[in-house]
């Protein structure tokens, strides 16, 4: 009896201890939890990728800066390490059609490399992501600010006519266009015919591009009333005030005969538009698709450029030292790009 009596109260210890062993192994993994290093986060790729994002810096001017400008601003507000790749139009258009390589071309002119881009695009392999510049028109006809100050009519080529009497004082009006061997004299010695000036404009066709700038400097330091040629971007229409003379719309037949030579019946027109796009390599929207959004914003005024392009010519101006200042300075304008600004 004893014994069942021991054995009874033996039993009760024993059940009785075992909530209180129970609560001691629960606190030792509660502490060994707490104490335990937390598992490292995971980081987030970078967003240019992992590799250097290269970008083509053409032989031109405007080209070259707005390479070393989106540099910049990649650097500044995504991070991202970039390489400048320099080339020309032909070889650049071809190495993205066919790498992928540069992965950026900011002012790709593609109506001149069509048998490159046309291919490029048809293989997935090249996109546009947006125009370089918001006109497409980069051929005109323009006159001094002083002449568009006093005759405010004159606002197209067709009104010469009407203005000429006053403006050359009987004289011929002298017509600064391009050097003979270039295309665009043709052009313009058609359009002088469509527009009937033959008996108002003189056509001057100087000797090369050097002798076509010093004209226009020296016709306006003498204030004289001139019509000239000129194309954008360029730095001559921002160092001086000029105004554009309108040529009418664009007529795809009549712009044929006006380039030939033998152009029988010359018929008014705007010279030709071209396409000129930001272009990236497919790979660049699929894999990095913030910095393909950033390019498809980053469509920049003529205007904006041929100010840039003018700085250039500044005593001790660099393309990098230009591409700085822009940074610096004109938020207002690629603030938009990067999505923290107003067009």
């Amino acid at each position: 009896m004893k014994i069942c009596i021991v054995g009874a109260v033996l039993l009760a210890l024993s059940l009785a201890s075992q909530p209180a062993l129970a609560q001691f192994t629960v606190l030792d993994e509660a502490q060994e939890q707490v104490g335990a290093p937390e598992a490292p986060a995971a980081v987030p790729p970078p967003i240019c990728g992992t590799q250097p994002l290269a970008i083509a810096r053409m032989s031109w001017m405007s080209g070259a800066l707005l390479a070393e400008i989106h540099a910049r601003i990649l650097a500044r507000e995504f991070g991202c390490d970039t390489k400048i790749t320099p080339g020309d139009l032909a070889a650049i258009g071809s190495a993205m059609g066919t790498t992928g390589q540069p992965a950026v071309a900011p002012e790709l002119w593609i109506g001149r490399i069509a048998e490159v881009w046309n291919p490029a695009i048809k293989a997935q392999m090249v996109r546009p992501a947006t125009t370089t510049y918001a006109e497409s028109s980069f051929e005109g006809w323009f006159t001094p600010g002083y002449v568009a100050g006093v005759h405010p009519e004159l606002t197209g080529a067709a009104a010469l006519r009407a203005v000429a009497p006053t403006l050359g004082g009987g004289a011929k009006i002298r017509f600064i266009s391009c050097p003979s061997d270039w295309g665009c004299s043709v052009i313009n010695r058609n359009l002088v015919r469509a527009f009937g000036l033959d008996g108002v404009l003189e056509i001057i066709e100087p000797a090369n591009r050097f002798e076509m700038d010093s004209l226009i400097a020296e016709a306006v330091s003498r204030t004289e009333p001139i019509v000239f040629y000129y194309w954008q971007p360029n730095a001559v229409l921002a160092q001086f005030d000029f105004k554009p003379l309108g040529l009418g719309e664009y007529n795809a037949e009549a712009f044929k005969c006006l380039a030939q030579l033998a152009c029988a019946q010359p018929v008014p027109s705007a010279f030709a538009p071209e396409s000129v796009v930001v272009a990236l390599a497919e790979w660049v929207f699929t894999d990095i698709p913030a910095i393909a959004s950033y390019f498809q914003r980053t469509t920049l005024p003529l205007a904006e450029m041929n100010i840039l392009l003018a700085r250039l010519n500044e005593p001790g101006a660099t393309v990098e030292g230009i591409a700085d200042q822009f940074v610096a300075e004109r938020r207002d304008i690629w603030g938009h790009w990067v999505g923290t600004g107003t067009p």
